[in-house]
């Protein structure tokens, strides 16, 4: 998928990247503080996305999205959000989604999204070149409608299953970078007050002293 993206990036201008149409597809990059990103899906009509993105790391956990028709309309757009899920039902054309950080002028973002695209044409066709080869269905006294259903009940599971894994793995990443960005600057302030500590016993410690100091002078 890496390298897919890399190609992806080298084929087309700048700041733009473009996906093949796949059923699923899942994507993590770094988007750099005042920059943004957009990037192309190819759609069919009457068929529909679903996208879904988290911030993974960086300050605030924030990021502007934007997603925009064929037609240039702006469906949905999102202002510092950390997370969200949003369905369209499409027509044809390539709809286009933005990831803006260009209000952050030091962080960096670590943003992860994925694309579930359905009623796309395939899964159909399919269906239909299964069946020209089927013959003698009424001889099992079974019926090619159930097996299909069957089939694609255990095809949505699994394809479920494997979104819930993918969206699993990006909450453990930005937990993670949570967690070991409160782990430093737990270390980072213990260090700070232990050096507070030190100074002030080095301090009580030499007003003690003198005050036990004796200070007349010795005449001879």
């Amino acid at each position: 998928l890496l390298l897919f993206g890399c190609f992806a990036l080298l084929l087309l201008p700048s700041d733009v990247a473009e996906f093949s149409p796949s059923l699923d597809s899942d994507f993590t990059f770094t988007l750099p503080a005042g920059r943004k990103e957009c990037f192309y899906q190819p759609m069919r009509k009457e068929a529909s996305l679903e996208l879904e993105y988290q911030v993974l790391d960086g300050a605030g956990l924030d990021v502007d999205f934007h997603l925009l028709s064929p037609k240039g309309e702006t469906l949905v757009f999102d202002e510092r959000k950390s997370d969200g899920v949003h369905t369209v039902e499409t027509e044809d054309g390539d709809y286009m989604f933005c990831f803006d950080n260009t209000f952050s002028t030091i962080s960096e973002k670590v943003i992860f999204f994925e694309l579930i695209l359905d009623n796309m044409g395939e899964d159909g066709q399919d269906q239909e070149d299964w069946k020209k080869y089927v013959t003698g269905t009424d001889l099992l006294d079974m019926k090619l409608e159930d097996i299909l259903e069957s089939i694609n009940s255990v095809k949505a599971r699994l394809s479920k299953s494997v979104q819930i894994q993918t969206l699993l793995r990006a909450f453990e990443a930005r937990d993670r970078n949570i967690q070991e960005s409160n782990f430093d600057r737990v270390n980072f302030w213990s260090m700070v007050n232990l050096g507070v500590m030190v100074v002030v016993s080095a301090v009580q410690v030499y007003m003690l002293k003198s005050l036990f100091e004796d200070k007349r002078k010795s005449r001879t």
